[in-house]
């Protein structure tokens, strides 16, 4: 029998600069996300360091007294990696690298490595290796040849395994050829999304970890990946959503937003946030519980801006209220956010009236219509089958009876092209 051992965590130290634009208190949390980024990456966190600087210092980010202190504190506990809430310029990397002689990582490249285990689908693969050399292009030094397969660990998933030591000409040249790829899979998305046309569309946003795919498998009685962990979604997922009979919508679950989001990240994933840029209604999930759940509405909303979807119909859903342990923070709510909806995802606690909002939300969006047709116009006919769901034909001696249903924008297009044709009268 062969015993098998398990590979020890990386030990890591993570390590925040304070210039005031945060309180200590924010800072911290910060420093608590990015430990939380570090366990779900697979490696140790022993000690977190924040240090006050009134700017970056240019060479060495924390400035050189403290990086030696560091590297003592290193050399003194056997840490393997050097982890920073911050991103790092190339002079900064390989500066820190050469005092600490250990493996150094900055806040995009840890999301990015993440992101690279969690893909599955050949469209994120895809993303993650674009996102990924666009980050490593500028910051390819010698001092990244730790980086082969023989080390493993965190920072090493994906391209990083292959391309550190690879030429620059060949990254760009792979870069071009993801990007073509990805193109293809943005025309196959549209081509999937073409026949959705005829259904209202809503997609579900927030910060990562805020219940999102819970709150999915709630509403439409599926069983997506739901765990407690950073980023345990990446692929978008589509479910109908019943809200009566005969009103249904499309209910799409998409990756979490989360601060400090890589941009590289956000314009490779593109494909993938193409359903909030295609959706008639946005569902933002809060964790009411958080206590800085103010900070990830400003950060969902930002990157709602960055994909030019902020002036959508958005609906706030503060979820996780089973979870509070202050409940003043109701009627905070409530007062400050007065067209939302508080729920708990995981009891099913007001998820009916949730349902309700995006029944009356659908009865404004999709109308019912009833007309006569003379026998004649039958492109007039096949047009309104284009536009809409014919829900029933009647055929009369020299009029066809149709009753459909369609969005509100189909119909307008209808009314005008039967006005145009004659069979309505101008009012």
């Amino acid at each position: 029998m062969i015993e098998l051992k398990p590979i020890p965590k990386e030990r890591a130290i993570l390590i925040a600069l304070s210039t005031g634009e945060f309180t200590k208190g924010q800072i911290e949390e910060h420093l608590d996300e990015l430990e939380l980024l570090t366990d779900t990456a697979g490696a140790e966190t022993v000690f977190k360091v924040l240090q006050e600087k009134s700017k970056p210092d240019p060479a060495y980010f924390i400035g050189k007294g403290k990086a030696e202190e560091i590297a003592q504190l290193i050399e003194l506990n056997n840490i393997q990696l050097v982890i920073f809430d911050d991103d790092l310029n190339p002079t900064q990397v390989r500066n820190l690298e050469k005092l600490f002689e250990r493996k150094i990582l900055d806040r995009s490249g840890l999301i990015l490595d993440i992101f690279a285990s969690h893909a599955k689908t050949r469209e994120a693969k895809t993303q993650i290796e674009l996102a990924q050399l666009q980050y490593l292009l500028p910051r390819l030094t010698r001092a990244w040849t730790h980086l082969s397969k023989q080390y493993g660990g965190i920072g090493t998933k994906g391209p990083g395994e292959t391309q550190i030591e690879t030429d620059r000409r060949i990254i760009r040249a792979r870069i071009s050829k993801l990007k073509e790829n990805l193109k293809k899979i943005e025309s196959q998305q549209l081509t999937k999304s073409s026949g959705r046309k005829d259904f209202i569309t809503a997609t579900l946003v927030g910060y990562t970890n805020a219940g999102k795919s819970t709150l999915m498998n709630r509403l439409t009685n599926s069983d997506l990946l739901a765990e407690d962990k950073l980023f345990a979604t990446l692929d978008s997922t589509t479910r109908a959503l019943t809200l009566a009979k005969g009103k249904n919508i499309l209910v799409s679950d998409t990756v979490g937003f989360i601060r400090k989001l890589p941009h590289h990240l956000v314009a490779s994933f593109k494909s993938t946030l193409n359903v909030v840029k295609d959706a008639d209604i946005i569902l933002h999930v809060i964790d009411i519980s958080n206590e800085y759940f103010e900070e990830h509405i400003k950060v969902v909303d930002d990157t709602l801006e960055e994909l030019n979807s902020q002036k959508k119909t958005q609906i706030k859903i503060f979820n996780k209220v089973d979870n509070l342990k202050d409940k003043s923070k109701i009627d905070f709510v409530t007062q400050n956010f007065p067209e939302s909806i508080i729920i708990s995802a995981e009891r099913g606690i007001n998820i009916n009236n949730l349902k309700n909002i995006l029944l009356n939300l659908y009865e404004k969006y999709f109308v019912e219509e009833e007309i006569f047709i003379p026998h004649e116009k039958s492109k007039v006919i096949s047009m309104i089958h284009e536009l809409s769901d014919v829900i029933q034909i009647k055929y009369h001696d020299e009029t066809t009876q149709i009753k459909y249903r369609t969005s509100a924008v189909n119909n307008n297009l209808i009314k005008k092209i039967l006005i145009e044709e004659k069979v309505l009268e101008q009012k």
